[in-house]
């Protein structure tokens, strides 16, 4: 029997457990750096599988560590953090916590990481090593991973040969992808304040208006994809909020723009942010602002960069498992913090997707060419991935990777 088969034949007695863990955090989502009672929860669940955990990293995260005879240091990451939306599933677990839902999926990673922490311990004989499982707070809002390596993260934690990670997406459940390079997009998002003159709406002549301001450079930014880089060059950038004025009558004397950008390589990523500063400097001169505009970066995620070494090393373990359920993913244009964590101890990573959508829902509306529109993604309040086999999938990739250098073939 493989390692692989023996860690997992543990799974159908832990099944029920990892489940009802699974319900209780989607009815009880807390946001970034807040995650006080599902860390406290992830904690208690590893002392008694009897980890040395270490809590209070960077805030909420921590750490589990299990060290088992020689061998590799493998560390795993799982995010907690659920986000400001007001659930829509109709669940019967759904969120208790009005505005706060797990709308990413964090729930189903912590679960996943939770039954997979548990079934390492309960069978040390089909591994050694020393492995080490992370639960990182405020992946969200990007800032997570760099307050766990700000509060000390490598000098409390045995230095890992590999970091691996994981994220649920709305692939049909049993799905599971990898894919070598680029992974993730890099984010940058942007608030930028457009300065006019105001005035009463009757007597536009007296003002310089930051609506029309606002509206002309929104136009103008999205030539930046469309028009400065070429069509093989995968990039997004999206105005997701303009904010001015405050009745039909007065003209405004300013105006908010929050733009966020994805690219892919520093060298895009360049050449958009700075196509973005010229054309918003451009417009406010063009509308004889008295001021020039206020840029403030709210938000910044590094790109996730798969390094070839390890994520062929999982791909060829997710093959040789899952089988034909085993796919090269394509590129996501959603973003993480993950790669921080790898970087700040120097090491390679990889980071792969797994379903959570019921296969027969996903197959209706693939037939009909309308799975954009009838599968809600993540960050939807309609985001609900279907229990099972999620679940087992999430804690079986885990598990499958971690051994692929814990293992006694690995």
């Amino acid at each position: 029997m493989t390692s692989s088969a023996t860690v997992l034949n543990g799974l159908d007695a832990i099944r029920d457990q990892v489940e009802d863990f699974y319900r209780d955090l989607h009815r009880h989502p807390e946001l970034g750096f807040r995650e006080h009672r599902t860390a406290g929860k992830a904690a208690g669940a590893l002392r008694a599988a009897g980890y040395a955990v270490t809590e209070g990293i960077g805030g909420t995260g921590l750490i589990g560590v299990l060290r088992n005879g020689a061998g590799p240091t493998v560390m795993l990451r799982a995010d907690m953090d659920a986000l400001p939306v007001t659930e829509r599933t109709g669940l019967p677990y759904a969120s208790e916590t009005d505005g706060v839902m797990h709308a990413c999926g964090h729930d189903v990673h912590v679960a996943a990481m939770v039954g997979f922490a548990r079934l390492m311990a309960g069978a040390t004989d089909a591994w050694g090593g020393t492995l080490v499982v992370l639960f990182q707070p405020c992946e969200e809002n990007g800032d997570g991973a760099t307050a766990m390596v700000r509060d000390g993260l490598t000098d409390k934690c045995p230095k890992p040969d590999v970091v691996l990670a994981q994220h649920v997406l709305p692939y049909p459940a049993g799905y599971v992808g990898t894919r070598a390079g680029s992974f993730l997009s890099a984010a940058d998002s942007l608030r930028i304040t457009l300065h006019g003159q105001g005035a009463h709406g009757s007597a536009p002549q007296a003002a310089i208006d930051p609506v029309v301001m606002a509206a002309m450079t929104v136009v103008r930014l999205q030539t930046v994809v469309s028009r400065e880089l070429a069509a093989t060059t995968p990039a997004v950038l999206t105005v997701g909020s303009i904010t001015s004025g405050t009745g039909p009558n007065v003209i405004p004397d300013r105006a908010e723009l929050q733009i966020n950008i994805r690219t892919y390589d520093d060298a895009t990523r360049t050449r958009v942010l700075d196509a973005v500063d010229r054309i918003v400097r451009a417009e406010a001169t063009a509308s004889r602002s008295p001021k020039e505009p206020e840029f403030e970066r709210i938000a910044a995620f590094p790109p996730t960069i798969n390094d070839e070494a390890p994520t062929r090393q999982v791909a060829a373990a997710f093959a040789e498992y899952f089988g034909a359920d085993a796919h090269t993913i394509e590129l996501q244009t959603a973003s993480e913090d993950m790669s921080d964590l790898p970087r700040a101890f120097g090491v390679p990573y990889t980071y792969w997707g797994f379903g959570g959508v019921d296969p027969r829902r996903y197959a209706e509306a693939e037939a009909k060419g309308a799975v954009a529109q009838d599968i809600p993604v993540n960050h939807s309040p309609f985001f609900a991935p279907v229990l099972q086999p999620t679940l087992d999938v999430g804690v079986k990739a885990l598990t499958v990777a971690a051994l692929a250098w814990l293992g006694e073939s690995g």
